[in-house]
């Protein structure tokens, strides 16, 4: 009976858990984590911390200039973001993982290039250990071990970080919060087919969306 009755609480408290999380409103977004602490430097030379963040909502995302796949659609995607949100709250921290070829001059090339104009749009590098750590920080993956093809490797997924230094979410469709959001393209408009060649991105429509949110917190 003692068994009966703690299978019978596990399985009443997984209902209600699953019942509270889809039944949580569409204009809460999920807390994450508080986001972790980060010192790099910036394509001016600037050092650039999660505390010089404060006050402002931004994405994070981990990138590196020579990247021939998914970068560059990150980085459209994340230019369509910018200029339709166009707020003076609204930034954007890109972290290499290729330090050593991406240098504070090679950065400052690079977003000029991209004609990124928001002054909130830091291109961060440093030492490659310490953004390594970072991304473990973060919860979104890069390669470890630079002197291989693998090293080179890096998440599609994006941080979206409010105002007080939270990483937030929205909740799925299933009642469970996504974490991050994807940055890449699609073949469908459902977002399962990643493509390079694809045209649809449902979660840049979601992130524009949330840091809208954000914005009026």
């Amino acid at each position: 009976m003692k068994r009966l009755g703690l299978l019978l609480l596990i399985v009443g408290s997984a209902i209600t858990l699953i019942w509270w999380m889809k039944n949580q409103s569409n204009d809460q977004l999920f807390e994450v984590m508080k986001v972790p602490e980060f010192g790099l430097t910036n394509q001016n030379h600037q050092i650039i911390t999660e505390q010089e963040m404060l006050g402002k909502v931004y994405v994070v995302e981990f990138f590196f200039t020579n990247c021939p796949t998914i970068c560059p659609i990150m980085k459209q995607n994340l230019i369509e973001v910018e200029k339709e949100i166009n707020s003076p709250d609204f930034g954007v921290i890109s972290i290499t993982i290729d330090p050593k070829r991406d240098t504070p001059e090679t950065l400052k090339i690079h977003k000029e290039r991209l004609q990124i104009q928001n002054p909130n749009w830091h291109l961060l590098t440093g030492d490659r250990d310490y953004i390594y750590e970072l991304s473990r920080g973060f919860n979104i993956y890069m390669g470890k071990d630079e002197s291989t093809a693998e090293g080179l490797n890096h998440s599609g997924k994006l941080a979206l970080v409010d105002k007080k230094g939270k990483i937030r979410s929205r909740y799925g469709a299933n009642g469970v919060p996504i974490l991050y959001y994807s940055g890449l393209n699609y073949s469908d408009p459902e977002g399962r087919n990643e493509s390079l060649a694809g045209t649809y991105h449902p979660e840049i429509e979601w992130l524009k969306e949330d840091i809208k949110k954000l914005l009026e917190e």
